[in-house]
C-alpha cells in the first residue's frame, strides 16, 4: 500500500518553489528520513503530488489575473475577488480529476495501490485544500497552512480595507449567490460551522497570529466551529508571531503525518 500527498503552492507561485520543496522535504523525512523513528524504520509509504494552480506556472496565461486590488493602475486588478475564488474552486477539481486518473499513469499494472489521499497546501493552496477536503470524499487528510475557509469573510475583509465595494462589478450578485448557496451548505448539518463532508478527516490546521494578508480572524469562527466526528481528528495551531508564511515550526507541526 502506498499513501499520496497533494502539496500545492501559493499565489504567484509555481510548484517549483524553493520553500515548497523544503517543505516537502520535512514531510518525506517524517516517513522515510532522521522523524521515521531512533531505528529509522519507515512510517508510511508516500508519495507527493505538486503541480502548478491555473494560470500560474506552466500554466500561466495571464498574470494580471494573479493580482489582487491596488491603487496603482499597473498593479489591479478589478476582478481580483473572482479570479482567485476560480483558480482554487480549479485546483479542486483538478485534484479529484488526478485521484481518478494518476493511479493508472503511475502503476498501469497495478504494481502499487493508493490506500490514502491527503491533501495541503500554503496561501493559495491553503485555500485550495480546504475546498478540495470538503469536495472530494476520497480525501481524508488535508493540511491548510495560512489559509482561510471562509472566503466570503475574507475577501469582504480584503475589500474593505482595499476601499473596494461589496457589489457589483466586483462581486457581481451571480457571483455572490455562489457564496451564499455555499455558506448555507455548510451551516444545514446539526453543528455551525460542520462540514458535512470534514466528518471522520484529519485535519491539520497552520496560521500565522500576526498574518494580515490571512488574518487568523477571518477563520476562527469556522474552524472552532468544526466538528470532525469521533473519527476524525482536528489540530489547530496559531503560531505566535508569524505572518503570512510558513514557518519552520509550522513544518516541525508536520509530525502529525
Amino acid at each position: 500500500p502506498i499513501h499520496a500527498l497533494f502539496f500545492l503552492h501559493g499565489r504567484s507561485e509555481s510548484a517549483q518553489e524553493a520553500h515548497l520543496v523544503d517543505t516537502v522535504k520535512v514531510i518525506f523525512n517524517e516517513s522515510y528520513g532522521s522523524g521515521s523513528g531512533v531505528s529509522g524504520e519507515m512510517k508510511k509509504d508516500l508519495i507527493v503530488v505538486a503541480f502548478d494552480h491555473r494560470n500560474h506556472g506552466t500554466r500561466l496565461i495571464d498574470q494580471k489575473r494573479n493580482l489582487a486590488w491596488s491603487e496603482d493602475p499597473a498593479e489591479n486588478n478589478d476582478q481580483h475577488a473572482i479570479d482567485m475564488y476560480t483558480i482554487q474552486t480549479g485546483t479542486a477539481e483538478d485534484v479529484s480529476f488526478l485521484i481518478d486518473h494518476l493511479p493508472s499513469f503511475l502503476y498501469p499494472l497495478g504494481e502499487r495501490t493508493i490506500v490514502e489521499w491527503g491533501i495541503g497546501g500554503t496561501s493559495l493552496g491553503g485555500h485550495s485544500t480546504w475546498i478540495a477536503l470538503s469536495r472530494e470524499p476520497r480525501l481524508t487528510l488535508g493540511i491548510p497552512i495560512i489559509g482561510c475557509p471562509d472566503y466570503t469573510k475574507l475577501i469582504s475583509k480584503r475589500a474593505k480595507s482595499s476601499r473596494i465595494p461589496f457589489a457589483p462589478p466586483y462581486f457581481p450578485t451571480s457571483f455572490k449567490n455562489i457564496h451564499r448557496n455555499t455558506r448555507s451548505r455548510k451551516t444545514a448539518v446539526p453543528r455551525q460551522g460542520h462540514f458535512q463532508s470534514i466528518f471522520w478527516k484529519k485535519v491539520l490546521v497552520l496560521s500565522g497570529k500576526e498574518d494580515r494578508l490571512v488574518p487568523w480572524v477571518a477563520s476562527a469562527e469556522f474552524v472552532e466551529g468544526l466538528e470532525v466526528g469521533e473519527g476524525g481528528v482536528k489540530r489547530v495551531v496559531v503560531e505566535e508571531g508569524a505572518g503570512h508564511e510558513c514557518t519552520n515550526g509550522m513544518r516541525r507541526r508536520l509530525d502529525y503525518l
